[in-house]
């Protein structure tokens, strides 16, 4: 039996008994007598009998540690892609060409992509408080020189500095999630996460108001750094350091009886602690840290962590399926969402026979925010169909259970790029474009979250190098679909481009769900035993707990 234990506050501490079986992905969630629970299930990963163990926090603590990670992952990627409205005025006011104008998004997008090959050994490394406050600073401190620049090279480099420093955005928000959330709560925390993320998408519309105000493009910058000022300051405030180690089963009892019979600690080692001690009194429970002391942004020093090697390792992940499918997803939908749809419609909207104004070609963006926003009801959609099945597997959990809320909507996104190339390929009713963004953004969402939430179900490894290959993978498929779309489309047409050839391409990334559906837990008793995973768990510093 597991005795009811509080901190010094007398607040409740969880307990658990869930442990993973052999297979990574297959959890066992049978509640035991005096576990916490949620939908029926024990809590996973167990968490230490300490306040200090991000699991433990508060409700209030997660939530606007979610908030933050959420509003700078808008920010940055509304600071991203709001300057492409802007490409005539730049070849105006620089003497530029249309090329050299397009590149400041172009390259700004490669390192708001490829900062994570940095940026993520480094949170591994110091820790995430530290990472995300310089994250924040470097940020601001590129927005405002943007703001200022008087040449070309100057708002490049502006631009290359402040798309890098927010890089953290692509994996730091993930990390967080899982430092310090449940498995049932996963899902719906991502899709959280993944909605501000895809809610950046509507810079350009913002951008394009601020320039048919009569605003020079300076203000989009002076916006973007005000916010992203004030959220330095909240994130100050409220994102305390979640790195964390906790005790595997066995050694969380070696430490227990080295407790008991010596009174000496041990060091707790990188893991996931599977099992708690049957008598949690026997341990004595560190206090909570005084709010003064979780304002320090040092202290953290992962000596053990390979910075480099780390770089090196995590191009092996490009060989795990489960990593793979994240990155085809990311990339695809990605460079269809944010590189295609902003590239054609304003091409096709200003020209015969719409003629509409450079201005309102921005407006598309409304099509993304519509499509995201029918999506957001289902976000907790994979966590309650996982514990539903869940409960009929006699407790059982298996990665592939959170899979099945995307059947739906499978086919939706290649109906919609069909009817995205149709409309561009016979001059159909501007609705038609709207339609087919809108169908394939709604889409999107359920891929974006719930395949990344399958990936982190699926494969017990170091998630920090996971989440490094999953970047670099989806940013260079997506620049390589941009990179000659239009020179693609008009040499074989929009129908041919985008409902054909993207189309086919995103229609066999969506079939795969049935693959992992059926075959997923093979694949993942498969890869356990390869030498792959003898690489990773070798390394291991850190679990992506389930």
């Amino acid at each position: 039996m597991v005795a009811n234990t509080t901190d010094a506050s007398g607040r409740h501490l969880v307990h658990s008994h869930a442990k993973e079986g052999d297979i990574p992905g297959t959890v066992n969630l049978q509640v035991a007598e005096g576990d916490d629970s949620a939908y029926g299930q024990a809590l996973y990963p167990v968490p230490a009998e300490d306040p200090n163990d991000p699991l433990q926090w508060s409700g209030t603590r997660k939530t606007l540690i979610l908030v933050v990670c959420s509003l700078y992952s808008f920010l940055s990627n509304s600071s991203l892609l709001g300057p492409s409205v802007y490409i005539g005025t730049f070849i105006g006011e620089f003497g530029v060409s249309v090329t050299q104008a397009s590149d400041l998004v172009s390259y700004a997008n490669l390192a708001f992509g490829f900062g994570s090959l940095l940026m993520v050994p480094l949170y591994h490394k110091i820790g995430r408080r530290p990472v995300m406050l310089g994250s924040l600073v470097l940020y601001c401190a590129g927005l405002i020189m943007a703001s200022q620049a008087k040449t070309y090279n100057v708002l490049m480099a502006a631009r290359i500095i402040h798309a890098f420093g927010s890089s953290v955005c692509e994996a730091l928000p993930v990390q967080l999630v899982n430092d310090i959330f449940f498995l049932h709560e996963r899902g719906k925390r991502l899709g959280y996460y993944t909605v501000c993320l895809c809610f950046g998408s509507t810079g350009p519309f913002f951008a394009g108001y601020m320039l048919a105000g009569g605003h020079s493009w300076r203000l989009f910058f002076y916006v973007e750094f005000a916010f992203g000022a004030a959220l330095l300051l909240l994130a100050f405030f409220v994102v305390e350091e979640t790195t964390y180690h906790r005790n595997t089963a066995r050694e969380g009892s070696i430490a227990a009886t080295a407790d008991r019979n010596s009174g000496e600690n041990e060091k707790a080692q990188d893991g996931v602690l599977e099992t708690v001690s049957d008598s949690p009194a026997s341990a004595t429970i560190p206090p909570r840290k005084p709010f003064l002391q979780t304002l320090k942004f040092w202290g953290v020093w992962e000596k053990d962590s390979e910075f480099f090697m780390m770089i090196a390792r995590s191009f092996t992940y490009f060989l795990v399926p489960h990593v793979f499918w994240v990155i085809t997803t990311y990339g695809i939908y990605i460079g269809l969402g944010a590189l295609a749809f902003n590239f054609i419609f304003p091409l096709k909207i200003t020209a015969e026979p719409y003629l509409w104004s450079e201005t309102n070609s921005g407006l598309i963006a409304l099509a993304s925010f519509v499509g995201y926003l029918l999506a957001i009801p289902f976000t907790a959609s994979s966590d309650r169909l996982a514990a539903h099945l869940t409960r009929k597997n006699n407790g059982i959990r298996e990665a592939e259970m959170r899979l099945g809320v995307m059947l739906p909507v499978m086919l939706l996104a290649p109906t919609g790029l069909i009817i995205f190339g149709f409309a561009a390929e016979r001059n159909l009713h501007w609705f038609a474009y709207f339609a087919g963004v809108a169908l394939n953004n709604f889409s999107s969402y359920f891929y974006f979250t719930f395949t990344l939430a399958y990936a982190i179900d699926s494969y017990t490894a170091n998630i920090s190098e996971m989440l490094i290959a999953m970047n670099l993978g989806k940013q260079a498929i997506s620049f390589g679909m941009g990179l000659r779309l239009l020179d693609w489309v008009l040499q074989h047409g929009y129908a041919v481009m985008i409902a054909g050839v993207f189309g086919g391409i995103l229609l066999a990334n969506n079939l795969s769900l049935i693959i992992f559906m059926v075959w997923g837990k093979r694949i993942r008793a498969f890869m356990a035993k390869t030498w792959l995973a003898k690489v990773h768990r070798d390394s291991v510093k850190e679990i992506a707990t389930h």
